[in-house]
């Protein structure tokens, strides 16, 4: 796909999206946060089953997926829980838990009368349409066999892992992901997996890991997994056709989306210690790994990083998707920033200053969100170290910190305003995975955090001012309902903003199934126009008001 026809400068660029949007690089931040956690009637507590012998899936805290499962207009929220190691053995207490959002304010625990009880080893998780029923049904990855659960469509789920052939078998599970490879309107299911993990092994080595614990070398890692999408409530394990399992890395963030320009989907996966993978979709749901080729398997020095979280969106307004991952301590987050609509990426993490506050700390979660709703793109990120005593063996670290806010300033370098974010940004947890939606329905995108062994927090976006704002649901008809992999352009003024539609991201969770856009000053939006899966053509809406949700249909 050929994007320069409209792509600008960056100079111009800049100084238009400065003009448009009323930006200025010295302005104070007004970015804000109020932990509602407890108005909210969230009370969930992670519990990653150790017994402080340090087993490698402890570390890993777990993923929460935001969706509307009632199709009410609300986002709902589903946490992942732990289990009992090394037996595993089934325990209620240790159950994944479901809330349902009742009025954009309150949340009820309804885990049990939803049917969504699942007490397997949870670490991450996806929610999609994968059967077109107009209901969001939901995959999750575990440490031990995976779970998918249909969607009834009357509130409640069905466990047909079994039925449906998505088990994947007893491995260690990462990030998955919901994705139509050969654009027939199905959604397949792209499993990440981590390392072939094993007790004994453990036991052996752990005495001379110490202060650490064995980590994802002392394993084999696992290839990935692909399921192909029957069409009758059916998968087929694909991995090895798909040209999928060619490649093994310690899988652990993922994402699909258009990553080379070409019209089909293709995938990005985040590993820990090793090479980043991107499979590269050929449009007939064959792939090839091109991490290298593309620039996204190492960072700007030629290190593999122990990369955990990815996001994806156009961080500096060139209509191009850029992707931000993150890491170990002592790394710096990785900004690949796209450098041509055939998915060519420089890492520009330095330059933007986007991992400044955070290099210290171990990074999991991140989301790449408008909070200002002034027309870029900000970064929220999830610190905290694996290790309860990291503060014995990494100085400048530990294992509860507190988490990152970084603002975009005009798509250009970012600034920390953690500080200034509020109260509900001192808090020091150790945070893993993060959804970022609107809850409640004001335009403003909120911050549900998964934490490590402790308490989940709902963070509220209390951001003033007078900026304006849009948000976009799309439906498929022809195409997937969930319209995964459809294209954006919003047009104010002098102003154009990209996004597509994906699905997973984050650290192993879900997230941002409607398009939010800031506006900043715009009083209106001029041309809004949608490009399906799968399609060259576009469906163009002329002028749109602001401030409202907009359901568009595929015609």
């Amino acid at each position: 796909m050929n994007l320069a026809c409209w792509i600008l400068p960056a100079a111009v660029l800049l100084l238009l999206s400065q003009i448009v949007l009323g930006q200025s690089t010295s302005e104070a931040s007004n970015i804000s946060f109020v932990d509602i956690t407890e108005a909210s009637g969230i009370i969930y507590r992670h519990q990653d089953g150790g017994t402080g012998q340090r087993f490698l899936p402890e570390h890993m805290g777990a993923g929460l997926a935001s969706f509307d499962a009632d199709g009410d207009g609300l986002l709902d929220i589903y946490f992942l829980n732990g289990a009992s190691l090394p037996d595993l053995k089934p325990s209620a207490e240790l159950s994944n838990r479901f809330f349902r959002n009742r009025d954009g304010r309150i949340f009820d625990d309804c885990t049990v009368a939803a049917g969504l009880t699942e007490l397997s080893y949870g670490l991450g998780v996806t929610a999609g349409d994968y059967d077109n029923d107009g209901f969001q049904d939901l995959y999750i990855s575990n440490f031990g066999p995976n779970r998918l659960f249909h969607n009834n469509g009357d509130g409640t789920f069905r466990d047909i892992t079994d039925e449906s052939g998505v088990g994947d078998g007893d491995k260690f599970g990462a990030g998955a992901t919901f994705l139509d490879i050969d654009r027939d309107g199905d959604l397949e299911i792209f499993v990440g997996n981590y390392v072939s993990f094993d007790f004994e092994r453990h036991y052996l080595l752990a005495p001379k890991a110490f202060p650490y614990s064995p980590g994802p070398r002392d394993y084999p890692a696992l290839a990935d997994t692909l399921f192909l999408n029957n069409g009758d409530g059916t998968f087929c394990d694909i991995s090895h056709s798909s040209g999928i399992d060619s490649v093994a890395g310690p899988s652990m963030g993922v994402v699909s989306a258009d990553f080379d320009g070409d019209n089909d989907v293709d995938i990005f996966v985040a590993c820990d210690g090793e090479a980043n993978l991107l499979y590269i979709n050929d449009g007939s749901g064959k792939f090839s790994e091109e991490g290298i080729l593309a620039g996204l398997a190492l960072d700007s020095r030629g290190n593999a990083n122990g990369s955990m979280g990815v996001d994806v969106a156009d961080i500096n307004g060139d209509g191009l998707l850029d992707l931000l991952v993150t890491n170990y301590s002592d790394q710096l987050l990785e900004l690949f920033l796209n450098q041509s609509p055939g998915g060519v990426f420089e890492e520009s993490s330095r330059q933007t200053q986007i991992g400044t506050e955070a290099l210290p700390h171990v990074n999991w979660g991140v989301g790449l969100v408008d909070f200002d709703c002034d027309g870029d793109k900000d970064a929220f990120i999830c610190n905290g170290h694996l290790l309860e005593n990291a503060k014995e063996v990494e100085s400048r670290t530990d294992f509860g910190v507190r988490n990152t806010v970084m603002e975009n300033l005009a798509n250009k370098t970012f600034r920390s305003v953690s500080d200034r974010a509020g109260p509900a940004l001192l808090q020091a947890r150790s945070s893993r995975g993060a959804a970022f939606d609107d809850f409640n329905l004001d335009g403003l995108v909120d911050v549900v955090i998964l934490n490590s062994d402790s308490f989940a927090q709902v963070l509220q976006n209390t951001t003033g001012g007078e900026n304006n704002w849009l948000v976009i649901e799309l439906v498929g008809t022809s195409d997937n309902r969930d319209a995964i992999g459809a294209k954006v352009w919003l047009y104010t003024g002098n102003h154009v903003q990209f996004a597509e539609k994906v699905n997973g991201r984050g650290y192993q969770s879900h997230y941002g199934a409607a398009l939010h856009f800031g506006l900043g000053q715009s009083m209106r939006v001029d041309q809004i126009e949608i490009q399906w899966p799968g399609h060259s053509n576009k469906q163009v809406i002329f002028r749109a008001d602001v401030n409202q949700r907009l359901k568009i249909v595929q015609q």
